[in-house]
């Protein structure tokens, strides 16, 4: 069975006009659906579009909220801290970046902590917003009401997934990378789990400690645990990126896990580096790219094509679904009818469909 395409655009435009309907401001509305979008055309189809549905209901039920600013914690010029007021994580890391991007143009290097966001959704949809200015940008991500992750040795969970992405620009493609402290995320995990569908690999283990494939065992009580990058016995090195992570998206924003709980929602650090401020823009983007096409250029192991580095595969996804449509998940678009219907908005006909008429 073929899958069914869609044009962004109007992908966008749904999202946009279900976020407005819902009474978020419609400028932050105009900087989200694009980001969301963003996410299904470089393949990340768990935290783009798929995440539409709970951000409305957040939207309903006052746990995420769609107007007003952040409250300024700290501002020292390239060291900023914001409370995000449970606005939008989405529009509050767009938001932070532009700022970012100022003051690193400025200062050489800017940063940015938020606290009390709401969810940020994909890391990688924002990281061209700094590499196409040819500025380097890390983000990270963490949510202390919620615990999925045990740390290495341990069977109960402490942390959550915990994304970073880091955008490198060069003389060709940039180099986007989005990877986290765990072997995989809640998203993936909840949708094995919907489907009855076995994991790749032991990527969790049960309430006793035993490697499994099986994300059942996260909903047994007590839960079993994602594990963190390294499995059972390499584990260290995602705990340790776990520590870190947390420390920056929770310890400088002040806010984490050591307070009450407030909900589903994300501590989030950004840091923007203009490397005009270092070497100059020429000699870093030579050695990023020679180091770029000398990974290309490597041999490829067995059972590898080639040496693929990160943000490939996404450019060559987002430009397949440019050119061709984007190929939604199955059933994502079944979930957001409903909301759909409730504010008389028309859903999006599928490319084939309108090719019919």
């Amino acid at each position: 069975m073929m899958d069914k395409r869609y044009d962004a655009g109007d992908l966008v435009t749904l999202v946009k006009n279900l976020f407005h309907a819902a009474g978020m401001e419609i400028e932050k509305c105009e900087i989200i659906a694009p980001l969301l979008v963003e996410a299904d055309l470089i393949g990340h189809t768990t935290h783009g579009i798929a995440q539409v549905p709970a951000y409305l209901k957040g939207l309903e039920n006052g746990q995420m909220s769609g107007k007003g600013q952040p409250t300024v914690v700290t501002d020292r010029g390239p060291v900023i801290v914001w409370d995000g007021n449970r606005i939008s994580g989405v529009w509050l890391t767009a938001t932070a970046i532009d700022l970012a991007i100022e003051r690193a143009k400025k200062y050489g290097i800017a940063t940015v902590s938020i606290r009390r966001s709401g969810h940020i959704a994909c890391l990688a949809a924002f990281l061209s917003r700094a590499t196409e200015e040819d500025l380097m940008i890390e983000l990270a991500s963490s949510d202390p009401s919620v615990e999925s992750v045990a740390p290495y040795g341990g069977i109960k969970a402490a942390f959550t997934p915990n994304p970073i992405a880091v955008g490198i620009p060069t003389n060709d493609q940039p180099l986007l990378i989005d990877i986290s402290a765990s072997i995989t995320t809640n998203g993936l995990t909840n949708r094995y789990h919907n489907e009855n569908k076995k994991l790749p690999g032991l990527w969790v283990q049960d309430n006793s400690g035993e490697a499994s494939d099986d994300p059942g065992v996260l909903f047994s009580d007590p839960p079993g645990t994602i594990l963190p990058i390294g499995g059972k016995e390499y584990g260290h090195k995602g705990f340790g990126l776990a520590l870190i992570i947390e420390s920056l998206t929770q310890g400088l924003s002040g806010f984490g896990r050591a307070d009450p709980p407030e909900g589903w929602g994300a501590s989030v650090y950004l840091k923007i580096t203009d490397p005009r401020a270092y070497c100059g823009i020429q000699e870093f983007k030579r050695q990023t790219t020679w180091l770029a096409n000398s990974c290309r250029n490597n041999p490829a192991a067995p059972g590898f094509k080639a040496v693929r580095l990160p943000g490939d595969n996404a450019f060559r996804e987002r430009e397949t679904a440019l050119q061709k449509g984007v190929s939604v998940y199955p059933g994502l678009l079944d979930e957001l009818a409903p909301f759909a219907a409730k504010f008389q908005l028309d859903m999006p006909k599928s490319l084939e469909l309108q090719n019919d008429f």
